[in-house]
């Protein structure tokens, strides 16, 4: 199997940041028939320690083809992912890991992804929202892209993991940024955006939305690219390019399964 197909596989497997992976059964196959079970546990990353860890995860993604970009490729060697987990889990590893709060981080196949996908709007100087920032990972990889200059904005409608996010950006690489104020981390309603700091040349979002929300789409800037999940049952990887007179062109990159895009009452339930 070509390396490209196997990363379509994972991602309609596993999802992204608010994910409910789903197991390998005859029903979750369903849109990933071809799959490669040889070369599916061995994509899978043994879990390390520290930064030697990070690095077999980076070069792993870059051997199957998941990285194609040195650029990324570099950033995510930078930031270890280690930081930016619940301590005792396998940080390393091609899963999503809850997080607490009916949450998880994504796999880093889909971190890969993304920041592949929005690469060209995360330029030194721009500016970046992440919609869903978790425990800021994604967040602090934009930071190293857009540099001391750009600006990211982070924001989770959980305060807990807002609170979570600034501590392990604090102890990360981007500890610089966050004290100059290039990143920052917000308790807020994602489906609003962040206003303040719009517009921005890339946006990211971690859950579905059944429809993508009118102000993402107002706080996008023109020439700029968003990254959301589309759908209920059926979800879509859509890649969103707004052009220079304000008109909107939409592609879909992959099928994925995500939970969805929503409020933090029903995303708690009986949290």
């Amino acid at each position: 199997m070509r390396a490209h197909v196997l990363c379509q596989t994972l991602t309609a497997t596993y999802g992204c940041r608010y994910c409910v992976p789903l197991s390998l059964t005859s029903t979750s196959l369903r849109s990933a028939p071809t799959l490669n079970f040889s070369l599916f546990a061995a994509f899978r990353m043994e879990s390390g320690t520290g930064s030697t860890g990070n690095k077999a995860m980076v070069e792993n993604l870059k051997r199957f083809g998941v990285i194609s970009s040195k650029r990324v490729a570099q950033v995510m060697e930078a930031l270890d992912r280690g930081l930016f987990v619940p301590v005792g889990s396998s940080a390393y590893t091609d899963t999503p890991i809850p997080i607490g709060y009916n949450a998880t981080i994504s796999a880093p196949h889909m971190h890969a992804t993304c920041l592949q996908l929005l690469e060209d709007k995360l330029q030194p100087g721009m500016r970046a929202l992440d919609v869903g920032s978790g425990t800021g990972y994604l967040a602090g990889c934009f930071a190293l892209m857009v540099g001391l200059e750009g600006r990211v904005v982070g924001v989770d409608h959980i305060p807990q993991l807002v609170d979570m996010s600034i501590k392990n950006i604090e102890k990360s690489v981007v500890d610089s940024f966050f004290k100059k104020g290039s990143i920052s981390l917000h308790v807020g309603d994602g489906r609003k955006g962040w206003e303040e700091f719009a517009p921005y040349d890339a946006i990211h979002v971690g859950a579905a939305a059944s429809e993508i929300p009118q102000p993402l789409l107002d706080q996008l800037k023109p020439g700029g690219r968003m990254v959301i999940p589309v759908g209920t049952y059926l979800q879509e990887l859509k890649v969103i390019d707004k052009s220079e007179d304000g008109s909107i062109k939409v592609h879909t990159k992959t099928s994925v399964k995500y939970v969805p895009l929503t409020s933090r009452d029903e995303q708690l339930g009986g949290f």
